[in-house]
């Protein structure tokens, strides 16, 4: 038993929890919501989702649970109403696979814009997927992951760009999909990264020795990587809901980092306090719907630009924090252009005292920009997508 359920039904819940958010339009086109009562909305949606995309879950059992989710949530008239209608859908034939997209007409029409028609057609495809497991070393070495991960039965390859490694089950690994079943995890021998975050840790080459503050540290997987590679870091998060998942990490690993509670903003660092600043800002995260599906639905036009306003405010805070010859990584896990090369050029304009640190061959060229940055996307890499500018200030 994990968490109050049995490992398989919370295998289960997982499953029909992120697919319905993966498939939410879909599912909404086809069982017409507008006419049904509110609370009966997610209701119809888990049933419809196991009755479409769940083949080992029989369709009587799909409506009769739904049913009975009704009748507890509204009473008999509205579980009469899901009977109906799912036994409607469940005798409907064939869904029509390209009818409706499964993510927002203006992310999608966005991404066409960018990126074109194949390739917004492949980066769908991806975040409909399930997301693969990326872990990265923290006490334990590559080679000590991979043996004790296989024994368990587990598979295991090389990440693209040699960026960790990727997990996944067999037949004869243990069920459970938590990481924390996973060999080595309560020992600290690891932490879950997807291989774009080692791959921006990796390009800001912050040097050995150096003092980082890594200023919105949580989950803390960056924060580990950087200091296992050598920097005295210390963690800032201003996310108080987020601080345990710092401190779980940082502990769990056994890293020496001070963790400040605290926004960046009101940092208690005068100014040329660091060698290195990393800002990892918040952001509309598109380069992480594979693991987010609700990123989807949640995220909006408007949202975009709000965001942008707050990673500018953010820059500006950090910009007097580090030292003359110092370092400033700017990072997200967004693919839009104004959360990211826009954002950094307008704070270039801004501040004349930073400029690009120059073409580095600590990442694969094809990971970097003109400009020098670095960009992964999930269509073109086989990774999440991510960006990050590494900005050296010169006075």
């Amino acid at each position: 038993m994990v968490g109050g359920l049995a490992e398989r039904d919370r295998r289960l819940a997982y499953e029909l929890s992120a697919g319905v958010l993966r498939w939410r339009r879909d599912l909404d086109g086809t069982l017409d919501l507008r006419h049904a009562d509110p609370r009966l909305h997610d209701i119809l949606r888990l049933g419809a989702y196991q009755l479409r995309r769940l083949e080992r879950v029989p369709a009587h059992a799909a409506v009769s649970t739904s049913v009975e989710l009704a009748r507890e949530t509204a009473g008999e008239p509205a579980a009469r109403y899901v009977n109906q209608a799912l036994r409607r859908l469940a005798g409907g034939g064939t869904r029509d696979e390209g009818r409706v997209s499964s993510h927002p007409d203006w992310l999608v029409a966005r991404w066409r814009a960018q990126f074109g028609d194949a390739e917004t057609a492949a980066l769908i495809a991806w975040n409909d997927r399930r997301p693969h497991l990326g872990i990265q070393p923290a006490r334990w070495q590559i080679q000590e992951l991979r043996t004790a991960f296989e024994a368990t039965g587990y598979a295991v390859e090389q990440a693209p760009f040699d960026a960790g490694l990727i997990v996944s089950r067999t037949p004869t690994a243990p069920r459970s999909p938590l990481p924390t079943s996973l060999p080595g995890y309560s020992e600290g021998a690891f932490v879950v990264q997807d291989p774009a975050q080692a791959l921006v840790c990796r390009f800001a080459a912050v040097p050995a020795g150096a003092r980082l503050y890594d200023a919105c540290a949580a989950p803390g997987g960056k924060t580990v990587t950087l200091a296992t590679a050598g920097a005295h870091v210390t963690a800032g998060e201003y996310r108080r809901e987020r601080l345990g998942r710092l401190l779980e990490t940082v502990g769990r690993t056994g890293v020496a980092v001070p963790i400040v509670a605290a926004d960046l903003g009101s940092a208690p660092f005068p100014p040329g306090a660091w060698d290195a600043v990393l800002l990892d800002a918040p952001c509309s995260a598109t380069g992480t719907m594979a693991r987010h599906p609700d990123a989807r639905w949640r995220i909006t036009a408007a949202a975009v630009a709000r965001i942008a306003r707050r990673q500018t405010a953010l820059l500006d805070a950090a910009a007097p924090l580090v030292r003359a010859g110092g370092i400033l990584v700017y990072a997200t896990c967004s693919l839009e252009p104004e959360e990211n090369e826009r954002q950094v050029e307008a704070f270039l304009e801004r501040h004349p005292e930073y400029e690009r640190s120059g073409r580095t061959t600590a990442v694969a060229a094809e990971l970097l920009t003109a400009s020098g940055d670095f960009q992964s996307f999930p269509q073109r890499h086989g990774i999440d997508g991510a960006y990050a500018a590494r900005l050296v200030r010169r006075r």
